[in-house]
């Protein structure tokens, strides 16, 4: 089943580990945001691995 919604929760350290698994869908301005009209389908397997990197586990998808 494909990613519909990816999301970051509070908590995030600015650790730009998502940026850096995954720039086509993560940015890190100050803290890590989800680009607007990323195209998370194309994507899963970088989002998955964001989220299993995260330190403090605040990635989510579904």
């Amino acid at each position: 089943m494909a990613i519909k919604k990816v999301w970051i929760e509070e908590g995030c350290t600015s650790c730009a580990l998502c940026s850096d698994d995954c720039p086509e869908v993560f940015e890190m301005p100050d803290e890590a945001i989800v680009k607007e009209g990323a195209d998370f389908a194309a994507h899963e397997d970088c989002i998955k691995e964001a989220a299993e990197s995260c330190p403090a586990e605040v990635i989510k998808y579904e």
